[in-house]
């Protein structure tokens, strides 16, 4: 009936539904266990018409043209250029820290005194990650980069990540780095916006083909079963011969077998507020104060008339099972090498592919796991 079947409608098992419908002409089922379309990309409209990212703000940008081409066939953009402020010391100051945070945040003579060093020691417009700012030998520019360290960078991590930075792998503390330049916006990428009628708009338009079928409200291992032993996979007690395009959690697809992978989750916490706006950016971080990380105000990312705004407040905490929404990977060694164990169990199986933050246990930004899908799709599935 099927010739393949995807678990999870976010962007990664989207896409590649996509491809095969359009492209291959053949039929695909997407089993997903919400009850809804999108995945964490998912959005809407509240009681005061304002677009609402349900888990937390999604902002689109990349530098793959291919990609944003791709995405230009489902929607029509505004074109928006990201901002975001950290509130420090009683001050809030543009992220990633520049050499305008510099002087939002001391006094002029230092200030003045530290952007002569900084240019000096880096060309203008490069970026330098925090833990390698932090080996620098002059006493000045050392005092800015643990300046930097604790007031921005250590409890905004320990808090989002549960952990010490020191002991969260490269490629996340890559993500924090400090721009030698005045450029405040947050991403620098060619192609920035977001979708004029919302990310959901995008997954109806890019699922709406007679060859896609979708079941929402429903859990994979009610209807497939992984044979361990004879490396076979089951789909409504029959076996399977079509393309299984797994998107979930790769732990939960074996089972369990070597144990739980960990992830971090966020309880969400959304608050209407009686007045036109309410602070003066799109996302504030609170690095050192109260126990929430952000807030966001979607107005800013979405504007619209209303008397009334929309924020959202994220507590990052441990992952439960069967209770939270695994949003991110924990990426340490011990955590590589458990995950590196379901990886092998996976490629054992000729007709499995794995793909997406979850299934491959690494961080995906939205451009990036739209140019895995199309790659998958070119390399293993056509």
């Amino acid at each position: 009936m099927f010739d393949y079947i995807i678990v999870g409608a976010g962007f990664a098992g989207s896409v590649i539904a996509e491809r095969i419908a359009n492209v291959l002409n053949r039929k695909v089922l997407i089993i997903e266990k919400r009850n809804h379309i999108g995945g964490n990309c998912y959005d809407y409209k509240d009681e005061n018409n304002i677009i609402i990212h349900k888990y937390g703000p999604h902002l689109f940008h990349t530098d793959y043209k291919e990609v944003w081409n791709y995405l230009s066939n489902f929607t029509e953009w505004e074109y928006y250029h990201h901002r975001v402020l950290a509130f420090v010391d009683g001050k809030k100051i543009p992220i990633p820290f520049n050499l305008n945070s510099i002087y939002e945040i001391f006094p002029k003579k230092l200030a003045e005194r530290l952007e002569d060093k900084l240019l000096s020691k880096y060309t203008y417009n490069s970026k330098v990650s925090v833990l390698e700012f932090l080996k620098e030998e002059d006493q000045d520019l050392k005092f800015l980069a643990n300046f930097i360290y604790d007031k921005i960078f250590k409890n905004y991590t320990a808090k989002q990540w549960g952990l010490k930075p020191e002991d969260i792998d490269p490629q996340v503390t890559a993500r924090v780095p400090i721009y030698i330049n005045r450029d405040n916006r947050y991403f620098t990428d060619k192609y920035q916006g977001v979708p004029k009628e919302g990310y959901t708009k995008i997954f109806e338009r890019i699922l709406n083909n007679k060859n896609i079928k979708i079941m929402l409200n429903t859990n994979f291992n009610e209807l497939i079963n992984i044979d361990l032993e004879n490396k076979k996979i089951f789909f409504y007690g029959q076996e399977f011969k079509g393309k299984l395009i797994f998107t979930g959690m790769i732990d939960e697809l074996f089972d369990f077998k070597y144990g739980y992978l960990p992830y971090r989750s966020l309880d969400l916490k959304f608050e209407v507020i009686e007045k036109e706006y309410f602070q003066e950016a799109p996302v504030v971080n609170y690095p050192n104060n109260y126990d929430f990380t952000r807030i966001t105000e979607f107005k800013h990312i979405h504007p619209v008339k209303s008397d009334k705004t929309t924020i959202l407040k994220e507590y990052p905490k441990a992952y439960e099972p069967n209770k939270d929404i695994p949003y991110y990977p924990v990426f340490t060694e011990e955590n590589q090498e458990l995950y590196n164990r379901y990886k092998e169990e996976a490629e054992s199986f000729k007709n499995l592919i794995l793909i997406g933050r979850l299934a491959e246990y690494r961080y995906y930004d939205m451009d990036n796991v739209i140019k895995r899908a199309l790659e998958i799709f070119e390399e293993k599935v056509r």
